[in-house]
C-alpha cells in the first residue's frame, strides 16, 4: 500500500472522520464503522485533505482533465480546496463547478457554481462517499445539460465495498451506467490491513473483535 494511503487513513483517525462502533446508516444498514466527512472543520484539516485527493487523482487519471466537480453540498470545498492543491503542489490550473440545489434567478443565476462547463471540458467528479450514488444520479444530468463534455470519472475518498442498489457496489453501478472510471482514496479493506492491531494514539481501533464485527457485516452486505 502506498505511503500517502496509510498516511490519509490515519488522518481519517485523527479527524474523527472514520470511527468504530454501532452505527446505523441511511439505509437502515448496522455498521461497525462510520466515515463522516462533516468533521473535516478546519482551514488546515481541508488544505491537508486536498493533497490526498489531489495526489489521489493523479494516481488514477493523471493530469487529462480541467474542472473539478463538487456536487452540493459537501462536493462544494472539496472541489474548491483540490483545484488550489493542484495549483500549488503540481502547477496545474484546475477550476471548479458546482451545482446549487435550487436555480438562482439574479445575479450570478443558474444552477451552477464557479466555472461554467463548455464542450470540450473534461470533468471529475469529486465527492466524499458514496453509498448509493444517489448525489451522483442527481448531478450528472446537470453536467450534460450545461455543456457537451466528457466526464472523465469519479473520485471519493472511501470505497465502503459494499452492495449498492444491487449486488455490485455503488461505484460499480455507476461506472457502468455513466461509462466512466471510479475509484477512491482509500477502501475499507485498505483501512483494515492497515489499522489491525496497529495502535494509533495509544489506542486500537481494529483489534480481533472489531475486526470479526466488519468481516460479519460485509459477509452480508460485501459488494461481489
Amino acid at each position: 500500500m502506498e505511503q500517502y494511503k496509510k498516511d490519509f487513513i490515519e488522518f481519517m483517525v485523527e479527524c474523527g472522520v472514520l470511527t468504530f462502533g454501532d452505527f446505523t446508516t441511511k439505509s437502515g444498514r448496522k455498521t461497525p464503522f462510520f466515515v463522516n466527512a462533516g468533521n473535516y472543520k478546519t482551514g488546515s484539516q481541508l488544505s491537508k485533505l486536498s493533497k490526498f485527493y489531489a495526489k489521489a487523482i493523479m494516481d488514477n487519471f493523471d493530469d487529462d482533465f480541467n474542472i473539478l466537480f463538487g456536487p452540493a453540498y459537501k462536493g462544494i470545498p472539496l472541489s474548491v480546496t483540490t483545484a488550489v492543491a493542484f495549483t500549488n503542489d503540481y502547477g496545474k490550473e484546475v477550476s471548479y463547478c458546482s451545482n446549487r440545489k435550487e436555480i438562482k434567478d439574479h445575479g450570478d443565476k443558474g444552477i451552477l457554481l464557479g466555472s461554467k462547463l463548455k464542450d470540450g471540458d473534461k470533468v471529475i467528479i469529486i465527492e466524499d462517499v458514496t453509498t448509493a450514488g444517489t448525489s451522483i444520479y442527481e448531478t450528472m444530468p446537470i453536467i450534460k445539460q450545461n455543456g457537451d463534455v466528457e466526464v472523465k470519472g469519479l473520485i471519493i475518498s472511501v470505497d465502503r465495498m459494499e452492495k449498492g442498489q444491487g449486488e455490485v457496489s455503488a461505484l460499480n453501478e455507476l461506472e457502468e451506467k455513466f461509462s466512466m472510471k471510479t475509484c477512491a482514496i482509500v477502501t475499507m479493506d485498505e483501512v483494515v490491513e492497515h489499522l489491525y492491531n496497529k495502535e494509533i494514539n495509544g489506542k486500537v481501533l481494529i483489534d480481533d473483535e472489531m475486526k470479526d464485527r466488519i468481516n460479519e457485516y460485509y459477509s452480508i452486505y460485501r459488494a461481489k
